[in-house]
C-alpha cells in the first residue's frame, strides 16, 4: 500500500505554530507533498524541516516568502527533478518531482489567478505549459513501466460539483471556463489522459469534497468551500486508489491552513 496526502499549509512556519507538527506526527502517510511552503529549507526549524522518520525535499521560489513546494518521503527518492522544463517557471517554487519505485510523485501549486490583471496572464501562460509537460511525463512513464501522480493546489474548481456558489463565481479566476475546459484536457483519454482519483472514487457526489475554504466570514463553518486540491493519476494507478479521505478539521479554530489535507490510499 502507499498513502499520499497532499496539502497546501498557507505558510509552513506559521502552519507549524498552529498544529501542521501535530498531524504530521498522527499521519501513516508514505508521501506528503506541501505546497505554499514560502520559506527556503535552512529557515525552518530542525524538526520543521526534515522531521523524524522521513526525507525531504524543497523547491523554493527564487522571489523569497512567496510559493514553494516540498514532499516528504519515508524512503529515500530515487530520483529528484525540480520544475517542467518552462524558464519562466522552473525557478517559481511551484513543481517538484520524485521518483520512488514504480511510481513518481510530484507536488504541484498552480498560480491562483486573478481576472483582468498580470497574475491572470500568467496562470494561463503556466497552464499552456504545463499540458504538454504532463503529456509527456505520463509518455516517459509508461515507457519505463512508471505510474503518475500528481498531487496539489491545482486552483481550478473543475465542476459545478467542486465549489458552493458555483453560480456567483462564473466570472472569477479559478472558474472561468477557459480554466474549467483545461481541466478537462488533463483528464480527456485522448489528450492529458489521467484520471481525478477523488472524483473518480465520489463519482455521484453532488458537491465536494471541498478542499478550500475562505479565512472571510464563516466559510468553513458554512461549509461554503472549493475543491482544488487533486490528485491526478495516471489510470492504472487511478483504478488502484481504494480510500480517499479529505481531513477536514473539525472547527474553524482547529486549522492550521485554509486548506484540509487530501488522502489516498493507493494498492501498489
Amino acid at each position: 500500500m502507499l498513502t499520499v496526502t497532499s496539502v497546501n499549509v498557507n505558510g509552513l512556519r506559521a502552519a507549524a505554530r498552529k498544529g501542521y507538527l501535530e498531524w504530521l506526527a498522527g499521519s501513516p502517510a508514505d508521501v506528503v507533498c506541501l505546497q505554499e511552503v514560502r520559506a527556503e529549507a535552512e529557515q525552518l526549524p530542525d524538526e520543521v524541516r526534515v522531521p523524524a522518520g522521513l526525507h525531504a525535499v524543497y523547491a523554493p521560489a527564487a522571489a523569497r516568502g512567496r510559493a514553494g513546494g516540498a514532499v516528504l518521503t519515508r524512503r529515500a527518492p530515487e530520483a529528484v527533478r525540480t520544475g517542467f522544463g518552462a524558464a519562466e517557471f522552473d525557478g517559481s517554487g511551484r513543481y517538484l518531482e520524485v521518483d520512488l519505485p514504480g511510481v513518481t510523485v510530484a507536488s504541484l501549486y498552480l498560480p491562483s489567478g486573478e481576472v483582468g490583471t498580470e497574475r491572470q496572464a500568467e496562470k494561463e501562460r503556466f497552464m499552456a505549459a504545463f499540458l504538454p509537460y504532463l503529456r509527456d511525463l505520463r509518455g516517459r512513464a509508461a515507457a519505463d513501466g512508471r505510474e503518475v501522480l500528481v498531487c496539489g493546489d491545482w486552483n481550478i474548481a473543475h465542476r459545478e460539483a467542486d465549489l458552493k456558489n458555483w453560480r456567483a463565481n462564473r466570472a472569477a479566476s479559478g472558474f472561468l471556463p477557459e480554466e474549467r475546459a483545461w481541466m478537462t484536457r488533463v483528464f480527456d483519454p485522448a489528450d492529458g489522459g489521467y484520471t481525478d482519483v477523488v472524483r473518480a472514487l465520489h463519482p455521484a457526489e453532488e458537491y465536494g469534497p471541498y478542499t478550500w475554504w475562505s479565512y472571510r466570514g464563516r466559510a468553513f463553518d458554512a461549509d461554503t468551500g472549493w475543491r482544488i486540491d487533486y490528485h491526478v493519476a495516471t489510470p492504472r494507478l487511478a483504478e488502484r486508489a481504494l480510500k480517499t479521505e479529505v481531513e477536514r478539521a473539525p472547527s474553524h479554530a482547529e486549522r492550521w491552513s485554509d486548506h484540509a489535507p487530501v488522502t489516498v490510499v493507493y494498492d501498489l
